[in-house]
């Protein structure tokens, strides 16, 4: 397994990319399996989201300054899927919107994940090089055994505030 930021970033987007498409597939299905899909995007992009707001943006923003726009737009980002997960959290699969917000939700992220990975991540590995992606990548597999899972978890919103706050 690479412990290469980038790549395990890239390994976490092909995952939600995944559930992303099963949603899709069970939009007009029952509510029952549209909800367990969406808990997974949930889970899947709580933790995500905390790996890059406590390791992989800090860490770059401190060596890599030029690079401050493009973080801070992220963090944005990811306040704005932060605020559709929370809603979506507290609302059952039978909910007239619930499809219509998830949809929402994939947009976004998908936007995001492109923007990473066309413009962003070629930066960042460009500038940092191979070692200093593979000990920030490190510090991200020793922290997701115990990165949150709920954004009602006070590590997520600690991590959201942070963010906010960057």
């Amino acid at each position: 397994m690479s412990t290469d930021a980038i790549v395990l970033l890239k390994e976490d987007h092909k995952e939600m990319r995944r559930l992303f498409r099963e949603f899709q597939k069970a939009e007009e299905g029952p509510a029952s399996r549209r909800q367990e899909l969406v808990n997974q995007i949930l889970e899947a992009l709580t933790v995500h989201t905390y790996l890059e707001n406590e390791v992989m943006y800090p860490e770059v923003r401190k060596l890599l300054p030029d690079l401050e726009d493009d973080i801070l737009e992220s963090y944005e980002e990811h306040h704005v899927a932060d605020l559709l997960c929370a809603e979506l959290a507290a609302m059952d699969a039978s909910d007239e919107r619930f499809v219509a917000k998830t949809t929402v939700l994939i947009e976004n992220v998908e936007h995001h994940v492109e923007e990473e990975e066309q413009q962003w991540f070629p930066k960042v590995r460009e500038a940092l090089g191979r070692n200093q992606l593979q000990e920030i990548g490190e510090r991200m597999i020793a922290m997701r055994k115990d990165a949150p899972r709920t954004l009602d978890d006070p590590k997520a919103r600690k991590s959201q505030v942070d963010a906010a706050t960057a």
